[in-house]
């Protein structure tokens, strides 16, 4: 004899198990879609901040950005917010833009550009002003000749106010045009803080200075040259056009009349002029630097009271031939193609909720096709009933009977579960309980019957049955 059969039946998985997995699954998708689209919400709309070099110290172009920054940070809506890198001028701000170590930058127009550099906006204009002051009336002496031209320059001390080496670039660029040899002239730099004292020292027979029409340093470096009455005398650069034709980064300009006082100059007087910009590093995102244009013109108006030189802020030159290739956020601002939010991402959303779609069509399906095999089985076991309910009017062993019954409680529960689960409909449900209450008729029937027969007799019907049977 061997042992009882420890062996446990094997369980076949459960249908609600599958159902729980494939809605955690479908739940997932939808959850990951859904933060997949507020995370890029909030990706696009997030603060972002923005280095800008910009240099010297005291400069207009370092209070300029300094302004900027600070309405930024104050406007609530502001999506960008500005950090300064200071530099020691445009020429170390364009090689901290060219060495990645800037966003933006402030540079001048008249030196060498970065390739990366792209356009943003034109912050100002500068005029080159040359000017020589009235001679100091010498008793005994005779008065040197009068310089009115710029050809005139050869052999005299020239002053260049401010320490870069653009301003004297620029000079002799002015020079070699009217074909005076740079070499013969001497060049005195000064600091801009330094030029008053220096024109009131005599250290130079004429001056140089670059800046806006209204520059304050420019101002007061022309006003100390005032002496004994004398004014200063300023030289048109009537080769202009010439000087800006060999030389794109410089525009053929006019200084008005009294730009720099009462009657300084007292006629209009020709020049070059240059622009400093405001330039992004390329590969920064186009959105990025439409909203950071976008800001700066919308702030620009509210600064001109308090900060004059905020309203000399332009758009950039869009044209496909421009010096300094614009920033596409910034063309997008200023030809009104800027995109919202919606233009940006409206594929992505659509995808998202393409694939979402996708996601429910094919957890219907799964869904689907577990209920098929639950539809299958209810079937089978449906037809097992009604083979049990044509077995039970014949059955003689009370036995059998409970066996059956116990089996039909067995069907009846996962029926109730495939019912619950949606693989059958109200209406089968109804044909079924109809066909339970039958064949539970029939056992209560069959086993009424078969207590009221004798044992012998039950015993002869089923031999007689089973011989009948075989």
């Amino acid at each position: 004899m061997t042992g009882p059969d420890t062996t446990e039946p094997t369980v076949p998985p459960s249908p609600r198990s599958a159902k729980r997995r494939l809605m955690f699954v479908v739940l997932a998708g939808f959850l990951a879609i859904i933060g997949t689209l507020v995370a890029g919400y909030y990706f696009a709309m997030r603060i972002e901040s923005l280095r800008i070099a910009v240099g010297p110290a005291n400069s207009d172009d370092l209070k300029v950005a300094q302004t900027l920054a600070q309405a930024f940070s104050t406007q609530k809506s502001s999506q960008i917010r500005l950090r300064l890198v200071p530099t020691d001028g445009a020429v170390a701000s364009a090689q901290a833009l060219a060495d990645g170590k800037a966003d933006l930058a402030i540079i001048r127009g008249d030196l060498e550009v970065p390739r990366n550099a792209q356009a943003v906006a034109t912050l100002r204009k500068n005029v080159a002003v040359l000017w020589v002051p009235p001679q100091p009336k010498v008793r005994g002496r005779k008065a040197a000749p009068k310089i009115t031209k710029v050809a005139q320059l050869a052999g005299h001390r020239i002053g260049v106010v401010g320490r870069t080496q653009a301003n004297v670039n620029l000079l002799k660029v002015i020079l070699q045009q009217y074909g005076v040899d740079p070499a013969k002239v001497t060049i005195v730099q000064f600091p801009a803080n330094e030029a008053v004292e220096a024109i009131k020292s005599q250290k130079a027979d004429a001056f140089l200075a670059a800046g806006p029409v209204n520059s304050k340093i420019t101002t007061d470096a022309i006003a100390a040259s005032t002496r004994d009455g004398g004014k200063p005398t300023f030289l048109a650069i009537d080769l202009a056009d010439a000087i800006a034709q060999n030389h794109p980064a410089y525009e053929a300009s006019e200084i008005p009349a009294g730009s720099f006082g009462t009657d300084r100059p007292e006629d209009e007087v020709k020049t070059i002029s240059f622009t400093h910009h405001i330039v992004a590093r390329r590969g920064i995102s186009e959105s990025t630097i439409a909203a950071f244009t976008r800001q700066l013109f919308a702030i620009r108006q509210s600064l001109k009271n308090e900060f004059p030189l905020a309203a000399k802020i332009e758009t950039p030159d869009t044209d496909k031939d421009a010096t300094i290739p614009v920033h596409p956020g910034a063309a997008a601002f200023v030809d009104g193609d800027e995109k919202t939010f919606l233009d940006r991402y409206s594929d992505f959303i659509w995808w998202g909720l393409m694939a979402l779609s996708a996601m429910g069509s094919a957890g219907a399906w799964f869904a689907g096709y577990l209920k098929k095999d639950e539809r299958q089985t209810n079937t089978s076991q449906r037809e097992r009933l009604l083979d049990m309910l044509r077995t039970a009017r014949q059955c003689d062993s009370i036995e059998e009977l409970d066996r059956m019954q116990a089996e039909a409680d067995d069907i009846l529960r996962d029926t109730l579960q495939c019912y619950e689960h949606g693989a059958i409909e109200q209406g089968t449900l109804n044909a079924f309980n109809i066909a339970l209450e039958q064949f539970h008729n029939a056992v209560a029937d069959r086993k009424t019957l078969l207590m009221s027969m004798p044992q012998t007799l039950q015993r002869t019907s089923a031999q007689f049955r089973a011989a009948g049977t075989a």
